[in-house]
């Protein structure tokens, strides 16, 4: 039998990019849903959470998809790999916590092993760790992800400090990442950014898909 698989993000690009990733492996895994800002409504061996301009896996989303009668297991993928978030995380009760630097023949393999009941956390690959699969907004435009996460999340109108606290990341590497965002976007402000946002698809989008082709 296929693994039945939801998956979870706010943004509707990131979903249907991480669906697109696991396309080549559909004799094993079934996508059940795509959720981007809704709950998982049906009974799935994996629900696999996107971390994209997110809270991370100790956060309440993750708390309340463990807590989810519907969900067998919780995977989170990330980039963000340090050792005290990645403990934290599984102590929450989440089964698998995987670099978005997988192949997707690595992920699919250890998406497997969560399913045979391994817990796998993906090691810290430092700054070697390049995104390999999915899809985000602004990638068109040139942006990288992390760019794109720190865009979204001005777009959602946080603060510099909020955004740092909800992708794991300095408050200096937060303001460096606004600074070539800027540039790619030709934006002189953050009123300029957060207009160009909302017009490119950077607000959260409320979707369920179910049984996505």
């Amino acid at each position: 039998m296929p693994i039945r698989l939801a998956i979870v993000n706010d943004y509707e690009v990131v979903v249907r990019g991480l669906a697109d990733m696991l396309r080549s492996y559909s004799d094993d895994f079934e996508i059940v849903e795509l959720n981007a800002d809704t709950a998982v409504a049906s009974s799935v061996d994996i629900a696999l959470y996107d971390t994209f301009a997110q809270t991370q896996g100790d956060g309440d989303a993750v708390s309340q998809l463990v807590a989810n009668p519907l969900v067998d297991r919780l995977v989170v993928y990330t980039w963000n790999l340090g050792h005290v978030l990645s403990q934290a995380s599984v102590a929450h009760g989440v089964a698998g916590y995987l670099s978005k630097s997988l192949t997707g023949s690595e992920l699919a393999a250890a998406l497997r092993a969560v399913v045979d009941g391994e817990v796998v956390v993906s090691p810290d690959p430092g700054r070697t760790g390049a995104v390999i699969g999915g899809d985000w907004p602004g990638r068109e435009e040139g942006l990288t992800a992390r760019e794109a996460e720190v865009l979204a999340l001005i777009t959602q109108g946080r603060s510099n400090a909020e955004i740092a606290e909800r992708t794991s990341l300095s408050i200096n590497s937060i303001k460096s990442y606004i600074r070539s965002c800027y540039r790619k976007i030709d934006a002189r402000s953050r009123s300029q950014a957060v207009l160009w946002g909302v017009r490119h698809g950077f607000l959260p989008d409320r979707i369920r898909v179910q049984d996505p082709d």
